[in-house]
């Protein structure tokens, strides 16, 4: 009996700690998107420097393979490396974005009660 007050209570406490949260702010959208973008531009320099660790080792290794005597095939020709560059980040202005309607003013209601059929010409 004990055991069972104590999981209701608990279940109980459980379930006011999953209230709803209040609406993220505009500031707190923005930080996550800047902070999305610059993960995505990390990930790229991550990849360009492991590119260039990858051509440095091959380089080396075909180096030394040469010196050795032995026949070593060509290289596959591979992209280069591509510098990221530094971080740059512009936010989209919300019109930008098609957040908003469409500039031009409605001429009809967006819905009619005459059927799409009759509207079509043969």
């Amino acid at each position: 009996m004990k055991h069972q007050i104590t999981l209701l209570s608990l279940a109980l406490a459980t379930g006011s700690a999953m209230a709803k949260l209040p609406p993220v702010s505009e500031e707190a959208k923005a930080k996550a998107a800047e902070t999305a973008a610059r993960t995505a531009w990390s990930d790229k320099v991550a990849a360009y420097k492991l590119c260039q660790s990858m051509d440095r080792v091959a380089a080396t290794y075909f180096e030394r393979s040469r010196a050795a005597g032995k026949t070593v095939q060509a290289p596959v020709a591979t992209p280069a490396c591509t510098d990221p560059g530094a971080f740059s980040y512009t936010p989209k202005p919300i019109e930008a974005a098609g957040a908003h309607s469409p500039p031009q003013t409605a001429t009809t209601p967006p819905s009619t009660t005459k059927p799409a059929a009759e509207g079509a010409k043969p």
